[in-house]
């Protein structure tokens, strides 16, 4: 099968969306369909050699972060030149709604369509002022998936209409092998607990662990923080004075050394405050044998089989997190416990088990069709409805 696929965030700043296509784009090609990836890339970005750069991207500020997309004739002309050269057997573009390659590719595109939704937002404002602007571009779309049960509640209430719930993937087994670090390793007198996201998005959840790694301290004075991730730190140094001594900044690592550093700590913390329609990480973490301690948000409930495979705490509350992260670096059996459940739970993240209910999507819309491949829309002029 002939796959296009189209990512509206740019492959010059890794996000978890730019992951998730680059991983079922490689799981596709290694099944022996032939994949065609677009998306927005400055010109020198590393990309993989399946992937057609769209271009230079804006920053534009999008649920809680700063998005970079890529939209405009411009971009439009690329997207039918893809397109044309593609005859692509089904064409599946992610975050439509957003105003970016995905949109455009809908808009100019005629033939077998499938959209993942990955977006969760109680009050997307965006979402609900696009509606009326998008809502001929989705009526083309055969299929909807999202990745999430929170990305398809906020799918059905700002646009309408239903989505099949086909979650993010993991390569499950490229964790499990990973290799530890010796000096990311914790002992019983001085374990590790690491956190991972971009350092100067507040959502992320990193003040609320500033707040409370001095209780943690207090109690288990031994305990290290490894903080993996790009932005500035300097307001959390300032923030824990005294006790910061206990705090690894380890800056942007690669994908390499993030399974390694998940392969090596006792307990991943995932204090994030909102805005979150899965959680990749979480699977990351629990796929590498960490202990996984997490906000209780609902994305992050579903992940974590409702506390079963990883410990939760309220949304935003250092103190109630620093109860649990002490539990879990005190409590061996009860880490061990949870991890047991969380390596059975992360099966059905697994790529290939992924891929194949994705495939599935796609059989069904190239099914219901004339059989042509997708092509350019007569009626669409230069990525304009």
């Amino acid at each position: 099968m002939k796959i296009g696929i189209v990512c509206p965030y740019s492959f010059d700043v890794p996000g978890g969306v730019q992951i998730h296509v680059q991983d079922l784009a490689e799981q596709l090609i290694s099944l022996g369909h032939e994949v065609s990836v677009l998306a927005p890339a400055e010109e020198g970005t590393p990309v993989p050699p399946y992937l057609v750069s769209a271009g230079r991207t804006v920053p534009v500020r999008y649920n809680g972060s700063v998005a970079r997309l890529s939209f405009g004739p411009i971009s439009a002309r690329r997207v039918r030149r893809w397109l044309t050269a593609g005859q692509f057997d089904v064409l599946h573009v992610h975050e439509p709604v957003t105003p970016s390659l995905g949109g455009l590719a809908v808009i100019i595109a005629e033939g077998p369509i499938v959209a993942t939704f990955h977006t969760a937002n109680d009050r997307s404002r965006a979402m609900r002022i696009a509606f009326p602007m998008v809502r001929p571009v989705l009526e083309k779309i055969a299929a909807r998936i999202a990745v999430s049960e929170e990305a398809r509640r906020t799918t059905v209430e700002h646009i309408g209409g239903d989505a099949v719930v086909i979650p993010n993937g993991v390569y499950v087994q490229r964790y499990r092998a990973a290799t530890p670090t010796a000096e990311w390793q914790g002992t019983p007198e001085r374990p590790t607990v690491a956190f991972l996201g971009r350092l100067d998005e507040p959502r992320k959840g990193l003040p609320v662990l500033v707040e409370a790694i001095p209780e943690v301290l207090r109690r288990m004075p031994g305990a290290r923080f490894l903080v993996a991730g790009r932005g500035d730190v300097d307001w959390a140094k300032e923030a824990l004075g005294d006790v910061g001594d206990s705090v690894v900044y380890l800056g942007g690592v690669s994908e390499e050394d993030k399974a390694s550093l998940l392969a090596s700590v006792d307990v991943y913390v995932a204090p994030h405050t909102g805005g979150e329609s899965f959680g990749i990480v979480l699977v990351e973490a629990m796929s590498a044998g960490a202990c996984v301690v997490a906000s209780g948000l609902n994305a992050f409930r579903q992940v974590l089989a409702d506390g079963e495979a990883g410990l939760l705490f309220p949304v935003g509350d250092a103190a109630a997190l620093a109860d649990v992260l002490c539990r879990a670096l005190a409590d061996e059996a009860l880490r061990a416990r949870t991890i047991a459940v969380a390596d059975r739970h992360v099966e059905r993240y697994d790529w290939p088990v992924v891929a194949a209910r994705i495939l599935d999507v796609y059989a069904m819309v190239v099914g219901t069709g004339s059989h042509q491949p997708v092509a350019v829309d007569p009626r669409s002029r230069g990525g304009r409805p």
